[in-house]
């Protein structure tokens, strides 16, 4: 069937996100020329790295990084509304493999046990139809074949978006959101917390209260993107 995939392309070609130039041979969602230019923000290469100071004297997280720096207007911006709101799945996922595939060298999942991505209330999953950060989440399993724990952290709060919101009405939207239904799960476990936009960390504070009490639990944090107000 291949014919009808080239002929299908021939009429219906695909475009990069970003540009919107038409993607060759090999490319997906985005044209490589786009996707070496995005902002990297080479936290993870960083000792005390801004994601890590957001967090300082909250949750003690061994590691934290965002693989982008997101900006009003940006590049960053365009992929996350496609991602977020506009039903692309297939780059959540693309997205999460080029998180892990850059990061996988430089040793940061090493000792990761399990990826827990942010969880969605039940309606608004119902209302959006997937979780961009499972998506994520599923991206970086395919590379690094870390499996997913997705089923012990569960939101139970059902809450406005955070994008309009100041940092302190953030706190207060996010505050006891998430509960560990499977202590179990994560007992004795190194996992990794994935969310899609870091702006104040309160939702992924949020959810590292839920799952503190667990015994021997340890927490690290990879985000997609870093953002100062959105």
């Amino acid at each position: 069937m291949r014919w009808w995939t080239d002929l299908w392309k021939l009429f219906f070609p695909q475009c990069c996100l970003i540009c919107g130039n038409r993607l060759l041979e090999g490319e997906e969602h985005l044209c490589f020329r786009c996707l070496s230019g995005l902002p990297r923000t080479h936290m993870h290469l960083q000792k005390e790295n801004e994601v890590e100071k957001c967090l300082w004297g909250k949750v003690p997280f061994e590691k934290a990084c965002a693989y982008l720096f997101y900006a009003k207007g940006g590049d960053v911006r365009k992929l996350l509304f496609e991602l977020k709101y506009y039903g692309n799945v297939g780059l959540g996922r693309f997205l999460g493999r080029c998180m892990a595939s850059e990061l996988l060298p430089t040793g940061f999942f090493n000792g990761i046990d399990g990826i827990v991505p942010v969880p969605l209330h039940s309606r608004k999953l119902k209302e959006r139809g997937y979780n961009q950060s499972r998506l994520l989440a599923e991206g970086i399993s395919e590379i690094t074949h870390i499996p997913l724990y997705d089923d012990g952290l569960v939101r139970r709060k059902y809450t406005e978006t955070q994008t309009r919101k100041g940092n302190y009405e953030r706190w207060l939207n996010v505050n006891e959101m998430f509960e560990c239904i499977s202590h179990d799960t994560f007992r004795g476990k190194h996992v990794l917390l994935v969310d899609d936009v870091l702006t104040t960390g309160a939702t992924l504070v949020a959810c590292a209260d839920a799952l503190k009490q667990t015994p021997d639990i340890r927490m690290s944090v990879l985000a997609l993107a870093m953002a100062g107000d959105i």
